[in-house]
């Protein structure tokens, strides 16, 4: 039987550990066939980028076509996109497709670059968030898209129902950024249902990339046809097994 197909659109990591090849390696490991779009290129260690491009956008748009072409894919991701432009023509590729859409707002490296513009995420909120089916933002980055102070799992709760109520798809905000829990604690909110996902804090963790791998299994699970709610426990279940095998 053939491999069911999942895509990425992201950006490239030199080091390996996260963007594309994060994306793609996680793919692999739970059972789909990866496919991929560069959005930027990027030259990183596991301690620093050094330097950030954008991939021109018509570059990008002959890429999904050509991924299309060739492929079917069952769900898609988005991670690391930079300019306002190739966030539009994603969005504008997506609207009319009745494809799962996975959006991993990623905006900072570890290091502190920003890897996407001012410009860029409002095009993110007003045009990629009302199409996708879900978005995955870390504390730093729900606190920039929803404005609000998050400093604990109930602000995690409100800051979810603010973005589903702005932009009609379900979050996963994720706590792995909040001090002084011996649990890492996520909140999924579907607009209708809210589930709290607890799994014990994994300390001292040398990974780089895991928000990369944590939408990328929630993105293989939703190719194997499981319900949002299974993806993201297979998600966290997997991103913490890797977490331990770095610590």
């Amino acid at each position: 039987m053939k491999q069911p197909v999942a895509l990425t659109i992201a950006g490239s990591d030199s080091c390996g550990g996260a963007g594309m090849q994060a994306d793609l390696r996680v793919f692999a490991a739970l059972g789909t066939r990866g496919v991929s779009v560069v959005a930027a290129v990027t030259a990183q260690s596991p301690k620093r980028v050094r330097a950030v491009e954008a991939v021109k956008p018509a570059m990008v748009r002959e890429q999904l076509a050509a991924v299309f072409e060739g492929t079917k894919p069952k769900a898609a991701k988005t991670g690391m996109l930079l300019t306002a432009r190739n966030v539009e023509v994603i969005a504008e590729w997506f609207t009319n497709r009745r494809l799962p859409l996975v959006v991993d707002p990623v905006m900072f490296s570890t290091s502190g670059t920003v890897l996407l513009k001012p410009s860029a995420l409002k095009a993110l909120q007003k045009k990629l968030l009302p199409v996708a089916k879900l978005v995955t933002p870390n504390v730093p980055e729900a606190e920039a898209l929803t404005g609000l102070f998050i400093r604990e799992p109930e602000d995690m709760r409100v800051a979810a129902r603010a973005l589903y109520e702005k932009h009609g798809c379900a979050v996963l905000v994720k706590g792995g950024h909040l001090r002084g829990l011996n649990e890492a604690v996520d909140v999924l909110f579907d607009g209708r249902e809210e589930w709290l996902l607890s799994l014990p804090r994994v300390k001292g963790s040398g990974m780089h990339g895991t928000g990369c791998v944590y939408s990328a299994a929630i993105t293989a699970g939703l190719v194997k046809g499981l319900s949002l709610l299974k993806a993201v426990e297979q998600g966290k279940e997997f991103v913490t097994r890797e977490m331990i095998k770095c610590e």
